[in-house]
């Protein structure tokens, strides 16, 4: 399993608005320079985050997004599952879809814990901390980071 190139520049999107002051309106020129994503393709990235209540947006002159969660409340979950949907990791973990060899067969118990497991870490990682991650590192490294 590989994510998105989306739900990649989503994260940094993410990243990049949790280093700046709350509640402050971030331009969406910066966001596209500091992180090297096109001003369309972040707005498409943007709208999944915002329709889950991550980020807001503001239009107009002095326009642009802002988180409406602090960076502790947003996880990688919460990034993932805006852009890439539900995590199931295979087929017969789909609640719509349930698989007819889930009585019998290892292999479903074996999927459901690394799909726990999974959510679990991601669940781990807010952004307040990866922010404080970032701010450890070496100015030369936090600059390429950025990209």
């Amino acid at each position: 399993m590989i994510i998105t190139r989306a739900t990649e520049y989503a994260i940094r999107a993410i990243l990049h608005m949790s280093r700046q002051p709350a509640g402050e309106i971030i331009y969406k020129k910066d966001i596209c320079k500091d992180q090297d994503i096109t001003p369309a393709f972040l707005t498409k990235i943007l709208q999944p985050l915002i329709k889950d209540g991550i980020v807001g947006s503001q239009r107009g002159v002095g326009g642009g997004f802002f988180l409406v969660k602090e960076p502790a409340e947003i996880t990688l979950l919460d990034i993932v599952k805006s852009q890439e949907g539900p995590v199931y990791l295979n087929q017969c973990l789909i609640e719509d879809d349930p698989c007819d060899r889930q009585f019998f067969c290892p292999l479903h118990g074996a999927w459901a814990k690394i799909r726990e497991e999974f959510m679990a870490t991601l669940s781990r990682y807010d952004f307040a901390s990866l922010v404080a991650e970032q701010k450890k590192l070496p100015p030369q490294c936090s600059e390429n980071s950025n990209k």
